[in-house]
């Protein structure tokens, strides 16, 4: 059984951010985002995504480069259920990524439709195949191919230069994925404009009008995505939506705790968001020393903030190329 079908709704899914919610990230969310969930299970968020992966690299890179591909899709127990996220426009290498990713444990495989980087457009991934609906049925189904018993999964925009929901959604809910996000933008939009949740809800109604004969059990999940600044938003969200869920992104920053239903209404201690900030650097240069350390940079800015000396602690810290110096400087800050 899908684990899609295990989880209790409304489902409160971490986004996958490049650069941002890596396995260092999400070890962290897990561990202080714990809390018991409505189906009687403990952990953070009810499903995480791992950052997006390149499906032909994991098949035709060097070797190498293979290696440091594969370093993006390790993953703790305590993250379940994962999703490995992939992009590709060729189905014979989603299909041989996505069974990859069957052996290596994953719970499910998430197909990145939305991302606006020129780059990853280039290779007519992301958001450019809102422009190619055949092949990104193909890209469907080849997914569906190799991941095997795994639920397969779509991320994606309201559309690339206009709305165009009416026609590209129908496109992608022809092959029943199990679960369809839609960050309430469009591709020329960004992040430039507030996410437009009442698109989250015509997708909803779409879905319901496409898949009305299918029993409940069998139709494709939607989750909204854009714009959320914590759980209350996000439950607010979905009531108003009727979305199955939400995908939270941006509110993690520096908010591991941001799942846990206990924290919402109390601020984290200054000691606490140091420890936990320590914490996250050791594990980032354990987990990913193929990575540079100046990713860190971005999680300090936001861990560090809102006290007496904040500003200049955070000066201090963006010096830093080491979890050495790191320690070193927190150490002397808290005298």
């Amino acid at each position: 059984m899908s684990f899609w079908k295990t989880l209790p709704k409304p489902i409160l899914a971490l986004a996958p951010l490049a650069n941002v919610t890596d396995a260092s990230f999400r070890r962290v969310i897990a561990r202080y985002s714990a809390h018991a969930r409505a189906n009687g299970t403990v952990g953070g968020p009810d499903v995480m995504w791992t950052e997006f992966v390149s499906a032909d690299g994991l098949m035709r890179a060097t070797p190498e480069g293979k290696e440091k591909l594969r370093a993006d899709l390790i993953y703790a127990e305590e993250e379940r259920p994962i999703v490995a996220q992939l992009f590709s426009a060729h189905a014979i290498y989603m299909e041989a990524s996505a069974a990859l990713c069957h052996e290596l444990g994953f719970d499910g495989i998430d197909i990145n439709m939305g991302c606006p980087d020129k780059t990853i457009e280039k290779q007519g991934c992301g958001s450019a195949m809102i422009k190619s609906p055949a092949v990104a049925r193909e890209i469907i189904r080849a997914a569906k191919r190799g991941a095997g018993p795994l639920p397969v999964s779509v991320k994606t925009r309201i559309g690339y230069n206009k709305d165009e929901l009416d026609t590209w959604l129908p496109e992608l809910l022809t092959e029943t994925p199990a679960v369809i996000t839609v960050h309430a933008r469009t591709r020329k939009e960004m992040s430039k404009v507030p996410a437009r949740w009442e698109h989250v809800r015509r997708a909803v109604e779409i879905r319901n009008k496409m898949q009305e004969h299918l029993p409940q059990e069998e139709r494709t999940l939607i989750l909204g995505n854009g714009d959320i600044t914590s759980l209350e938003d996000a439950h607010e969200r979905i009531r108003t939506s009727g979305a199955d869920g939400a995908m939270l992104g941006r509110a993690i920053f520096g908010n591991p705790w941001l799942f846990d239903p206990s924290r919402a209404q109390n601020p984290v201690p200054k000691e606490e968001r140091l420890r936990v900030l320590l914490e996250h650097t050791k594990l980032f240069e354990e987990l990913l020393p193929h990575k540079s350390f100046a990713i860190m940079k971005k999680h300090f800015k936001s861990y560090v903030h809102g006290w007496d000396g904040a500003k200049e602690l955070r000066e201090r810290l963006m010096e830093a190329d080491s979890t050495h110096q790191v320690a070193a400087i927190i150490k002397a800050f808290e005298g």
